[in-house]
């Protein structure tokens, strides 16, 4: 079981999703940059300052996955999206689809292109089944 969010998660991310046929069939178009993963600060769940996972994701491959602290740490991402520790709890655990969060502003993408990140939809669900793979324990 791996820590959300932790350095150990965000490895372990890396792996379910570079072992992923399905992501890597819907990534391949994907060309677009890095897309960053921010969890807001919760000091009640020992999350002190915003963190983040920034996926180097390219034509259906992540070739590599850093866990971030800081607001600016996701800077050199492409995409950036934002939510709170228990909106990101809902994606891991399947209940929220990601690109409809945006859309419901239950997540919200600070920097990147909407259109693109729904023109590669599947690319986006499979990413989130590949989280959903990894041995998770919540803080909660």
């Amino acid at each position: 079981m791996h820590r959300f969010p932790s350095e150990e998660w965000t490895e372990a991310y890396k792996n379910a999703i570079n072992s992923s046929r399905a992501y890597r069939k819907a990534g391949k178009p994907w060309t677009f940059g890095a897309v960053a993963m921010v969890v807001q600060s919760d000091p009640s769940l020992g999350i002190e300052q915003d963190t983040g996972m920034i996926l180097d994701v390219h034509e259906g491959e992540c070739r590599g996955a850093r866990f971030v602290e800081g607001i600016g740490s996701p800077e050199d991402a492409a995409f950036v999206i934002v939510g709170s520790y228990q909106r990101w709890k809902e994606v891991i655990e399947g209940r929220l689809d990601l690109i409809k969060g945006m859309m419901e502003g239950k997540l919200k993408l600070t920097k990147g292109h909407l259109p693109t990140l729904i023109r590669c939809v599947e690319s986006s669900r499979q990413l989130v089944m590949s989280a959903s793979q990894v041995p998770t324990k919540f803080l909660d």
